[in-house]
């Protein structure tokens, strides 16, 4: 394989090439492998995509025609180029800029990441940007939001690429049921995304830095901000603003991987070549379709499937759509002569069940891996009525759970059987539980909890999900013993000791080989007690099998 040689070019905004550099190859990856959790690896075949030689301004007669011809070739052939030739957002070389420009231009490793998981859809945002007419910063948005990680999860409920949180992402029609969440949906959520920050751009009369802050944070905290600085007589500009701190930061992130991308040469740093063409198709299925079949249809793994399509959930497309595909364009033709020989009958598998005394829709929809409402839909059931001895019609996935890698069970099994140090336990949330509650029970932060279960601390807790914890400690923190699944190797279990006239919680912890700070933690009415009282009554996890019997 030849080795690739790097292109440094400076590109004008008069279009002239300034800079000018002999080379051979460029590896560029047509395919994608990257993990849910952050780490990326490169697809197994890569395509030389060749350069022709850059020419010097000396050796030619009419510079600048072929600067301009030469500018057009280069482009075509990296992407990066040509979001570079659009940026247009001044950079201000200020700390607050030049800190993150630092951190980044650092960190080669992280853009080569970045890289890997844009090349299935820089082409499409970048022609999106285009039409629209927009400033091509907002082609490295997702780096800053996401690292273009169509799974991403933050703390704050915001999912995707581009990061919407649950209540904006329905605003701007991104669907979020069972089966599917649009912010997941790279083609729907770049739609949305553009057509917010076209929004946000007239709401703030043009100024795009105030629109991108207000993108982070929420368009009312930028507006009171400005208010403010307005009833102070102070400059209303971005940089003047009180605003949180993750937006002060958000938008220099922007800025300096921009400036980054634009002084390429100044920098030690390589923008992993794109080629400057399309990579995507998307595809009118008409009808729900189970991946495993689609897979097989476009010669692709299931895994696959769901990188190009994360908006899928499930087993299946939904039932009610979106009823489209994105594919790799190599790949769409053999998928839609496959679809065209499939009935729609076919591309889902159908199971006959015969409903038993007992037998409630929820618990069958639980029990297929499906929802309430699907099977009245399929069966035409209004209410919830069934009568023993009739039968339901079904959509069932035609390989087991484990065939479907990224489907939202298998992040999440993925997510919490990932090793962490400490000892693993599995806690049954109980009616009125919080992570905040949960989280001081057993001494962990409660947004350190929420990520351990691929949750953020404000979501919903369903009584009777499993939540995985991890702690130093192998002793269960207080609670009901019966919502604690124990480590098989100890035997743990909750006891109740009257206090009696001369103990210390030090000579209990010793008699019951526990800590003190854990007696303390389990009975919160004497932790901030200098001494015990006969009578007490303390609550105990205890090892049995280490107990003299005492």
């Amino acid at each position: 394989m030849n080795q690739a040689v790097k292109l440094i070019i400076s590109i004008s905004f008069l279009g002239l090439v300034l800079g000018c550099q002999s080379t051979s190859t460029i590896q560029t990856s047509d395919s994608i492998a990257f993990d849910a959790n952050e780490e990326v690896s490169t697809a197994a075949s890569n395509d030389n995509v060749y350069l022709p030689p850059l020419i010097n301004h000396a050796d030619i007669s009419h510079p600048a025609e072929w600067d301009v011809e030469l500018q057009d070739r280069v482009i075509d052939n990296n992407i990066w180029l040509r979001v570079a030739d659009g940026l247009t957002i001044d950079v201000p070389q200020i700390r607050r800029v030049t800190v993150q420009r630092d951190w980044y231009a650092k960190h080669q490793s992280y853009l080569n990441r970045v890289a890997d998981r844009a090349q299935p859809f820089l082409y499409f945002i970048v022609e999106e940007i285009d039409k629209r007419d927009m400033p091509m910063e907002l082609a490295l948005l997702p780096i800053v939001e996401s690292a273009f990680d169509p799974f991403a999860y933050s703390h704050g409920r915001a999912s995707g690429m581009w990061q919407f949180i649950p209540g904006t992402g329905k605003r701007f029609k991104l669907e979020q049921n069972w089966w599917y969440d649009g912010r997941r949906d790279v083609y729907a959520s770049t739609h949305a995304a553009l057509d917010y920050l076209e929004y946000l751009h007239r709401l703030f009369k043009g100024n795009w830095l105030h629109a991108l802050a207000a993108y982070n944070s929420g368009e009312g905290n930028v507006r009171r901000a400005i208010r403010n600085n307005k009833k102070r007589n102070k400059p209303t500009d971005f940089w003047n603003l009180k605003l949180p701190k993750e937006t002060k930061a958000y938008v220099p992130k922007l800025l300096a991987l921009a400036d980054l991308l634009k002084r390429d040469a100044e920098f030690a740093l390589d923008w992993k070549p794109i080629p400057n063409k399309p990579a995507i198709a998307k595809i009118d299925i008409g009808s729900q379709l189970d991946l495993a079949l689609a897979a097989d249809m476009a010669g692709m793994s299931v895994e696959e499937i769901y990188r190009y399509n994360p908006g899928f959930n499930r087993w299946s497309t939904a039932p009610k759509g979106p009823h489209y595909l994105i594919l790799p364009l190599e790949k769409a033709d053999q998928f839609t002569v496959a679809l065209a020989e499939t009935s729609p009958e076919e591309r889902v598998r159908w199971l006959r069940y015969t409903i038993r005394n007992g037998d409630s829709l929820s618990t069958i929809a639980s029990k297929h891996n499906t929802t309430v409402a699907t099977l009245r839909s399929v069966n035409r059931i209004r209410g919830s009525g069934i009568r023993a001895g009739d039968t339901l019609l079904i959509p069932t996935a035609s390989q087991s759970q484990y065939s479907y890698t990224l489907s939202a069970e298998r992040r999440l099994a993925t997510k919490q059987n990932a090793k962490r140090k400490g000892n693993k336990q599995t806690y049954v949330v109980q009616p009125g539980d919080s992570f905040w509650d949960i989280s001081r029970r057993f001494g962990v932060h409660h947004r350190t909890l929420a990520k351990w279960n691929g949750m953020a601390p404000t979501d919903p807790l369903k009584v009777g999900k499993k939540l995985v914890i991890w702690t130093k400690s192998p002793v269960v923190a207080a609670g009901p013993a019966s919502n604690v699944e124990l480590n098989k190797q100890t035997r743990l279990r909750k006891i109740y000791y009257k206090v009696r006239r001369g103990d210390s919680l030090a000579r209990i912890s010793s008699k019951f080989s526990v800590s003190m700070n854990d007696l303390k933690r389990w009975n919160k009415s004497i932790s901030n007690r200098k001494y015990l009282q006969p009578g007490d009554r303390l609550q105990l996890y205890v090892d049995i099998t280490n107990q003299s019997g005492n």
